[in-house]
């Protein structure tokens, strides 16, 4: 399982021309799911999320989770994180998880949020749809994390 995390000051989700979560300060995460993955992946990579030190303290160093400065979270389920880009100029997506797992497994991620965070401050994307997402990256602070070891 793989998420990009994105320092923000802000960012929402469109579908449809319809606005469906807005956050304040705090991370957005474009999540993909790979084949392979269950829940303890879902749960590994949500702990990992919420506890990774990207904001400032009182030095300016990243020493402050989500968690330790109540920020909120955005959470976007993002398939094409799992391409396959080893060669060609065409992603392949074999490496991604069928629909099914994969939705089932963004509302584990969800779920585990929720649990860790007061769930007005997790915001979630439609698993499946068109979506406008907008943000205002912070910093730029952009991470990739993943439950695998290297990434591929």
């Amino acid at each position: 399982m793989k998420g990009l995390v994105q320092r923000v000051s802000e960012a929402s989700v469109e579908v449809e021309g319809r606005e469906i979560a807005r956050i304040g300060a705090g991370i957005l995460l474009l999540l993909g799911v790979e084949q392979g993955d269950e829940q303890r992946e879902a749960k590994e990579l949500c702990r990992k999320i919420l506890t990774y030190r990207i904001f400032p303290d009182d030095a300016g160093r990243m020493n402050r989770s989500v968690l330790d400065v109540g920020g909120a979270l955005l959470v976007v389920p993002q398939f094409t994180l799992a391409a396959d880009t080893s060669s060609g100029t065409r992603p392949g997506f074999s490496v991604a998880a069928g629909p099914d797992i994969a939705k089932k497994l963004y509302e584990v991620f969800l779920q585990c949020a929720r649990a860790d965070m007061s769930p007005e401050r997790v915001g979630a994307g439609c698993f499946g749809a068109d979506m406008k997402v907008s943000l205002i990256n912070d910093g730029p602070v952009t991470f990739m994390l993943s439950t695998r070891g290297a990434q591929r």
